[in-house]
């Protein structure tokens, strides 16, 4: 027999096997609940009944996923649970055993799926695909992706190198570095790769999604993606990361060693100045009192309803409008969603508030959906009980993007707070209850909403209602 042919043995089938990752260990009880204990913490994964033992076996040493039939949605029902908690990875191997990367679900529902790809398929990078290193491994990674990729072979990174450039499959082939066409299918689903119908780069932006994602810049779309819940399985919020390695900051800036300038006695207070003061966050409410729908309405008037409506002849960009609070270039791109948990007058469910007619129009959510939602805010807060409403601030991206280059974002972060200091201002002044939320999911937003997280997404969250005295 002749010798083995390299590239037929790149080509041929790879393995690809589901396990729990480093951070991770389970405990079965003998209920059959699942618990799972990862950096000091722990959480219960849910009841799955006899087999769960033999699962968390299975999942310690590896479990292929070609042994996952239709019928195992338990298991899979658990994997996504783990999966949502940054728990599980795919390890993905060429036939030989050469392990060729490891995947790392950054999403509940992400299940690795190979598509159909040909050789006439024309593949090129995702512009918003990066390549880092994370720690001593080297992470391929995208804010639309539901993975990440950790790439073990460097000849993937030299295809990877290659497909900046929009290459037909039939070319990758034959390349020295080609590994697998598995991975291609894996990187292809995770929208890590795109198929693009153009040779060029120049057309590409407008080859990948729709309009409104043409109007992301890559680092605006990171950010968002990044700093909010949701897209990605890091540790998220207070988790104080830097605790006995470096000193933290004090409360107040040492003062300047230069001449000081005294300032005079300041003025008396005007009621406006006695409001700043009274401002100040109320995490718990008073449910025996609700917040009524009066109060509710009388809130939202104050601090969101649209005052006027102009436009500019000169230029077709959308109109303006005047609201209570100052954004960027008048574009007033937020908009605002109430889960009413509690509130005299108005049933409980998810709302939509029409500034434009000072309405609320109701969307039909899942219960679950509904209580999660609630339920990660009481926890933002560090308190049991949820809001009596909760106020999700949502923003349509292409408002803004579609006038400002590379500062899109970080427009919108600074008027959500210009935003929150007028519902803090406008709480107090109704002698009402509110705070500021600095977290908020943008997967769970999508979910109730049925929008895509680039076209309209959470950006801030509010608590309202009566608060305790």
């Amino acid at each position: 027999m002749g010798a083995s042919n390299p590239r037929k043995t790149r080509q041929s089938a790879s393995a690809l096997v589901v396990r729990l990752n480093g951070r991770a260990a389970l405990e079965t009880r003998a209920t059959g609940e699942v618990i799972a204990h990862a950096q000091g913490q722990t959480a219960s994964l849910g009841v799955f009944g006899e087999e769960a033992a033999a699962w968390t076996k299975k999942l310690g040493a590896g479990l292929p996923t070609a042994a996952l039939g239709a019928g195992d949605k338990a298991l899979k029902l658990l994997l996504g649970r783990l999966a949502a908690l940054g728990l599980i990875e795919f390890r993905l191997s060429a036939s030989s055993g050469e392990e060729l990367a490891v995947i790392e679900p950054q999403i509940a529902d992400y299940w690795p799926q190979t598509p159909a790809i040909r050789d006439a398929d024309r593949l090129v990078l995702s512009r918003f695909a990066y390549l880092r290193r994370r720690g001593v491994d080297m992470v391929l990674e995208s804010p639309r992706a539901g993975a990440s990729f950790r790439i073990l072979n460097p000849n993937i990174a030299a295809t990877l190198a290659l497909l900046a450039t929009p290459r037909q499959v039939k070319e990758l082939r034959r390349s020295e570095y080609f590994s697998a066409l598995t991975l291609l299918g894996l990187l292809l689903q995770s929208q890590l790769l795109i198929k693009c119908d153009v040779a060029e780069g120049t057309a590409l932006r407008r080859n990948e999604g729709d309009d409104q994602l043409v109007l992301w810049d890559f680092h605006d779309l990171l950010f968002h993606a990044r700093s909010t819940e949701g897209r990605h399985a890091n540790p998220i919020g207070g988790a104080y990361p830097h605790v006995g390695a470096i000193s933290p900051l004090p409360a107040v800036r040492p003062s300047w060693s230069g001449a000081k300038v005294e300032l005079p006695e300041p003025q008396a207070l005007s009621s406006f100045a006695e409001l700043l003061r009274r401002r100040h966050s109320v995490r718990s409410f008073d449910d025996a009192r609700p917040i009524t729908l009066e109060q509710l309405s009388t809130f939202l008037d104050r601090s969101a309803r649209v005052l006027s409506r102009w436009s500019d002849p000169s230029s077709d960009d959308g109109g303006h409008t005047s609201r209570p609070y100052p954004t960027a270039g008048a574009a007033y791109e937020l908009e605002l969603y109430l889960a009413v948990a509690r509130c005299e007058g108005l049933e409980r469910g998810f709302y939509y508030y029409d500034a434009g007619a000072h309405a609320l129009a109701a969307i039909q959510v899942l219960d679950s959906d509904f209580d999660a939602l609630l339920a990660r805010a009481a926890q933002a807060m560090g308190v049991v009980a949820p809001p009596q409403i909760l106020v999700v601030v949502a923003a349509r991206f292409g408002r803004i993007s579609w006038k400002y280059s590379a500062i899109a974002y970080s427009l919108i972060l600074k008027d959500v707070g210009a935003l929150s200091q007028t519902f803090y201002l406008t709480a107090a002044d109704m002698q009402l209850g509110g705070c500021a939320i600095g977290v908020s999911n943008i997967e769970l937003f999508a979910r109730m909403t049925g929008i895509d997280f680039h076209i309209e997404g959470a950006v801030g969250q509010f608590a309202l209602g009566r608060g305790v005295e």
